[in-house]
């Protein structure tokens, strides 16, 4: 009996994620459910204050939009504040089953204090891409989804750089210009562009097509730098 003990497989964990991405996850969580608990009025003033809004950086928009003022704070903070921010909890299930897609293999190739800060370089390259698109407009902009796309960016490089050198612990990136990742960059693109100007019915809400190209883009190009375990072309097919 001992000996069929000894040999049954062990379970395998529920969620087989590093720590950073759970605890990540569960910060989207708890700042969603502590804004929706929140009083009507002070969720209102959370949304306008710490959401990302291209108003806040055009000469007299704010004014001609009927809003009130900004300040220095709010236009710097925000480029990291809107990640934490969700519209619904849809929206926020949505971005936290992508982090925990993608998130994972990225944050074990980088480790947690890399992956950390790549997770919000992304999100803040999104939201700079948003703004250079958006200049002026009055609609708010929150969610993590630039900031994972950047982590889909990445995972796709770490993913096909892998399926090469499979016995490798840390093989190299796949080069951008492989097929593959042109591929679904592609797709990518065209999803976002077909989503972000027609929505086709799916959602009254207007998708951050940009921003979403943003960080992806951002994560694509730029997961070497933070990655320094490999040397390897970039843009070599």
């Amino acid at each position: 009996m001992a000996f069929f003990q000894e040999t049954r497989p062990q379970r395998e964990p529920f969620l087989n994620a590093p720590s950073s991405v759970l605890w990540l996850i569960g910060v989207l969580v708890a700042v969603h459910m502590a804004r929706t608990l929140a009083p009507t009025l002070l969720s209102e003033e959370i949304l306008f204050h710490l959401s990302f809004l291209p108003a806040r950086y055009a000469p007299g928009a704010l004014a001609a939009a009927g809003l009130p003022p900004t300040n220095m704070l709010e236009m710097v903070g925000s480029f990291l504040s809107h990640i934490f921010l969700h519209g619904s909890f849809a929206h926020l299930a949505i971005n936290c089953m992508w982090l925990l897609a993608f998130g994972p293999g990225v944050a074990r190739r980088l480790g947690t204090p890399r992956f950390l800060a790549f997770f919000f370089f992304c999100g803040v390259v999104a939201a700079s891409v948003h703004l250079a698109v958006n200049w002026g407009s009055p609609a708010i902009m929150l969610g993590a989804s630039g900031a994972v796309a950047g982590l889909m960016g990445a995972g796709m490089r770490i993913l096909y750089g892998s399926r090469h050198l499979p016995f490798i612990e840390n093989p190299p990136l796949a080069p951008i210009g492989a097929r593959p990742i042109l591929f679904f960059t592609a797709s990518w693109v065209a999803v976002n562009l077909l989503f972000g100007f027609t929505s086709l019915g799916l959602s009254d809400a207007p998708i951050a097509w940009a921003a979403h190209l943003g960080g992806y883009f951002s994560g694509l190009v730029t997961i070497g730098m933070f990655d320094r375990r490999t040397r390897q072309p970039v843009f070599g097919i």
